[in-house]
């Protein structure tokens, strides 16, 4: 032990073991305190005391399975020991990190591997998140082309940052952070759309998720093809968000190589490539859009980051990449994926309240809709007169509840829940999930239920806030 621990006074194990139990009133009081106001209101204020894999265990030894992945960040799951290896040897290394004035071996390693899975393209920027990414893309996309507008789709998740929320197609979002940058939305799979957009010859790009998080709709097949040549053809950039896509969440490693002969200018990705413990964020780009930025040494820190490239989160992107290849990550993402999807449309014609099973891989959106039957019509009016997405949440609540497993509606409105689990899971937690939501759906259908009495429930709260 050196000098300076041995003269700290700072014990974590003792501050959590002390104070561990006010995590919810200590966010009350200086974080966000809607969250814990809304976690209390839902029943999800669980005590979680420790997660492996994809588990989480709370304080009463109770293990819950995690179908959310922290939004997809945890692509392994949690605690990898191959990424918990490559972090404590990395700070055991004692690296001379972020001088600023010299080129250290791990990001040029990280972005080596990184290019490898997408061969067309040839340069790496590393900043902190998947918002840092897009606003990466959308600056270099802006100066590469000389143009100043950028087209997004309707419904589109790009982040939150200013920058990346001008291509937001969420209103609720944008709402009161106005005036934002000159950008455009498109109907997602509207070739026409983009054309005409295109003809107005402002357009530095086009920005899309091959599957929108947001109700996990997919492009259209053919149309991220078609939109590179329209966007080629007005010398505009295809930027494709694989912030949450991206790293074999759907099967491939990159969404859009689901489509033949599609090659975007830039690729953002971040979330997985953490490996859950330190933020990282990449934009992948063409060598000319990099030279175009950094067109001379006076340019050499047009655009930076503080701690992007750090030794800690290029040593947890190395790890990521090598458990995938070990692991063969991506071939279980697509083959559990298919079980899981095949498993839970096969319920489609069983329960009128579930309209559809959509996506790839492992991100799954299971949409519900109005039903047949007069009873469970008049309760679903009920529920969508005070607020849509009302029933999704209540289907979201007993999984937690009784069944224990974590899952979220996909966003706000929507009866749509969003299936986004860490990649490693197996036919195990497929079984797990699908006899839960059997039991939660039989529920929902049946003559009372606890559901339908949590639905009322919503309802008062809904009607409260109006």
């Amino acid at each position: 032990m050196t000098a300076a621990e041995q003269g700290s006074g700072f014990d974590l194990d003792k501050l959590l073991a002390e104070r561990g139990s006010e995590r919810y009133d200590l966010h009350t009081r200086h974080l966000n305190h809607q969250l814990p106001r809304m976690l209390h209101t839902i029943g999800f204020d669980k005590v979680y005391e420790r997660a492996e894999g994809a588990y989480f265990w709370d304080d009463e030894d109770q293990d819950y399975l995690d179908m959310l992945a922290g939004f997809g960040v945890m692509g392994l799951g949690r605690h990898h020991p191959v990424v918990r290896k490559a972090l404590h040897d990395v700070l055991d290394a004692q690296l001379a990190d972020l001088t600023r004035f010299d080129c250290q071996p791990l990001p040029g390693l990280l972005a080596e591997k990184l290019l490898g899975h997408a061969p067309h393209l040839d340069r790496v920027f590393f900043g902190n998140s998947g918002t840092e990414a897009v606003e990466t893309a959308l600056k270099f996309a802006r100066y590469a082309t000389g143009k100043q507008r950028v087209l997004y789709c309707a419904h589109a998740f790009h982040g939150l940052t200013t920058g990346s929320l001008s291509v937001n197609g969420e209103d609720s979002f944008r709402k009161g952070f106005a005036p934002l940058l000159p950008d455009t939305a498109i109907p997602l799979g509207d070739l026409a759309a983009l054309e005409r957009e295109l003809r107005r010859g402002d357009v530095a790009g086009f920005v899309v998720e091959p599957i929108q998080g947001k109700g996990v709709h997919e492009t259209p097949p053919g149309f991220l093809r078609a939109a590179q040549e329209l966007l080629h053809k007005h010398k505009a950039l295809l930027i494709a968000d694989e912030v949450q896509t991206g790293l074999g969440r759907t099967g491939t490693f990159f969404a859009y190589q689901h489509e033949s002969g599609v090659e975007p200018d830039l690729v953002c990705v971040a979330k997985a490539l953490s490996g859950g413990y330190v933020p990282v964020g990449a934009t992948l780009g063409k060598d000319w859009i990099f030279k175009r930025v950094y067109s001379s040494m006076d340019r050499v820190l047009v655009h930076s980051a503080s701690f992007g490239a750090n030794a800690q989160a290029m040593a947890a992107g190395l790890a990521v990449l090598a458990v995938m290849e070990d692991e063969k990550v991506v071939e279980n993402a697509r083959h559990t994926g298919e079980l899981l999807h095949s498993r839970l449309a096969a319920l489609v014609d069983r329960y009128e309240l579930l309209y559809e099973v959509r996506g790839r891989g492992l991100m799954i959106g299971i949409e519900f809709g109005k039903p047949a039957s007069l009873g469970l019509r008049s309760r679903w009016a009920m529920l969508q007169a005070a607020r849509k997405g009302l029933f999704a949440q209540m289907v979201v609540v007993p999984l937690l509840q009784r069944h224990r497993i974590l899952t979220q509606v996909s966003g706000d409105h929507l009866e749509v829940i969003k299936l986004i689990p860490p990649l490693i899971i197996g036919e195990r937690e497929v079984d797990r999930f699908v006899e839960a939501f059997t039991a939660v759906m039989d529920d929902a259908h049946g003559g009372g239920g606890l559901m339908w009495d949590f639905g009322r429930t919503l309802v008062k709260q809904a009607m409260a806030h109006r």
